[in-house]
């Protein structure tokens, strides 16, 4: 399933017939289940979790996301679970180091752009980035997305999201990576109306 993201407005699938009902993308594979039902939607907060989700959606740009999920592990570790500070404080023998590492996307633009948002971010008060991020948040929450195809892939707050990153220096922050971002990281709810898990985001529990 090559998509921008497990969105719904460009999934396929179905929930599966013995089990809850799921958004279409999350049902098949596993992998996807599993994020689907633990994490996508939840509020997220703390600089250095928005910071590797934020990092993740850049690497995800033009391919799977259940290529960067399979790799996020690896990830983790070639990171430095992606703390800020330590990331930010990456020579040019780490940026090496990366591109030789067969556990992530060896893209060098990607790469030296996430080294570049850490130490722009380090530079930041702490809470900095969390407040900045949610600022981003709608007052008022959409309706349900009924169908996959309800569910947008941009929304004006995305793209001011993005405006603002790219005003303070990030890159790979586009809308669309923003809004990704937004529904992963549980700032709206997209999961569909007949979801199991969409009460699990309405409720607010940060991870």
């Amino acid at each position: 399933m090559d998509v921008t993201h497990p969105v719904p407005a460009q999934a396929a699938g179905a929930p599966e017939a013995d089990g809850p009902a799921r958004c279409p993308w999350g049902a098949e594979p596993a992998d996807y289940r599993v994020y689907h039902d633990t994490e996508w939607g939840r509020p997220v907060r703390g600089d250095d979790a928005l910071f590797e989700r934020l990092s993740l959606e850049a690497f995800q740009s033009g391919l799977s996301w259940l290529t960067i999920l399979r790799r996020r592990e690896g990830f983790r570790l070639a990171f430095a679970d992606f703390r800020i500070r330590k990331v930010a404080a990456f020579t040019p023998d780490d940026i090496q180091r990366l591109l030789g590492d067969p556990g992530i996307i060896r893209n060098r633009a990607k790469i030296e752009a996430t080294v570049h948002n850490a130490r722009i971010a380090a530079d930041w008060a702490e809470g900095e980035l969390t407040e900045l991020l949610w600022s981003f948040a709608p007052e008022r929450p959409a309706p349900p997305p009924r169908t996959p195809a309800e569910v947008p892939a941009v929304t004006p707050e995305s793209t001011a999201m993005a405006r603002a990153l790219k005003k303070r220096g990030f890159r790979f922050v586009g809308p669309t990576t923003a809004y990704a971002l937004m529904q992963a990281c549980g700032l709206v709810n997209d999961h569909l109306a007949d979801c199991h898990a969409r009460t699990l985001g309405e409720a607010g529990e940060a991870v």
